[in-house]
């Protein structure tokens, strides 16, 4: 639907960048679907159509629950309702680690836990890492395997966990070979430089190409799985060429957790240090503390390999944010001052 907080100013958009056919429309929008199919011979769906950004989900609802879901719904209703389920043959949809939540650590004590939401007095108090669910000591940080129980901390997440659940449920009912592709954060040349709630280092990248303060949430250490866009392209490649039949959820991401402090410096001095950076101790509700992926279920079935490591991935993308026009409002204060205002960003 070439969303201009996902795809930027509508007038800049050239479709003709687009290889094949391109529809503008609506996942939720049956006449769209109807013509999509009735002029091609669909056996394939790639389902990328989402609302996407943990903070603005939780106070935009309707909207992430309406797209995500029930957008979800109606197509998976119009391929029920057209008898398309005997042509397709394979369906990808994107899904979200945000389904895990805080995800899989170790206690000393009680083993394997899957911590919920931090406590707001630990926040509050400044005291920022994940503690065991059952003894409340320190717990250490595991890679998140697919078997980990959803724990989903947004109304993003959540919608995601549906969404997939749906997909999954409708192919394995159907005979359909089916991929749940559990993301990390995915970055890289071409995302978005205007949507202030998604992909940090959008956000860092801009405020220090206009020299202003970067703003680094809790403590600093709160970390990330950043898989690089090709890394995720060839992941999706690799569902296409799978011969075996499939219905199931895989881990999309690197292993690797990077720390956000780490970032917000890489980019500061990539653009000559010229922003202050700041440890606000500030946190978002909805947020989680750390995330890091188990590849083995994508290496095993896919012989997926992230080829990317993070230094060469941030460097590309700086390289080709700077040669970008430099938003003049990318909405970072505003998306402050909203999350704010409904109780969503709260200080130590």
């Amino acid at each position: 639907n070439l969303s201009e907080q996902i795809h930027g100013i509508r007038s800049k958009v050239d479709i003709n960048t687009f290889f094949g056919k391109l529809y503008e429309g609506d996942i939720r929008d049956k006449d769209i679907l109807d013509t999509v199919f009735r002029e091609n011979k669909i056996d394939l769906i790639y389902h990328f159509a989402a609302e996407t950004g943990t903070g603005q989900s939780m106070y935009s609802i309707t909207d992430y629950s309406d797209v995500n879901i029930q957008g979800t719904a109606i197509l998976l209703n119009y391929l029920s309702d057209n008898n398309l389920v005997k042509t397709i043959k394979k369906f990808i949809v994107a899904s979200s680690r945000a389904i895990y939540g805080e995800g899989e650590y170790e206690c000393h004590t009680h083993g394997k836990v899957y911590p919920s939401a931090r406590a707001e007095n630990d926040l509050i108090a400044g005291v920022f890492e994940n503690k065991c669910p059952i003894c409340n000591s320190n717990i250490k940080l595991l890679n998140t395997t697919e078997q980990t129980p959803f724990n989903p901390l947004s109304i993003y997440g959540l919608t995601k966990q549906v969404q997939e659940q749906m997909v999954l449920m409708f192919c394995s009912n159907s005979n359909i070979q089916a991929y749940a592709l559990r993301y990390q954060n995915v970055y890289g040349p071409g995302q978005s430089l205007l949507n202030p709630y998604t992909g940090i280092l959008a956000v860092f990248s801009n405020l220090a190409r206009n020299g202003h303060e970067i703003n680094v949430f809790e403590d600093g250490f709160e970390s990330r799985d950043f898989v690089y866009i090709d890394d995720v392209v060839n992941a999706n490649i690799l569902c296409l060429e799978d011969d075996s039949y499939f219905s199931g959820a895989v881990n999309i991401g690197t292993g690797i957790s990077t720390p956000v402090i780490n970032v917000a410096k890489t980019i500061n001095e990539f653009f000559g240090n010229n922003s202050n950076v700041i440890i606000s101790g500030l946190y978002r509700v909805g947020d989680i503390r750390h995330n890091k992926a188990d590849i083995n279920k994508a290496s095993e079935k896919l012989d997926f390999k992230p080829l990317v490591d993070f230094e060469t991935g941030i460097n590309s993308f700086l390289n080709w944010a700077q040669m970008q026009e430099l938003p003049r409002d990318y909405g970072f204060k505003k998306s402050l001052s909203v999350l704010s205002a409904k109780g969503l960003i709260k200080k130590k």
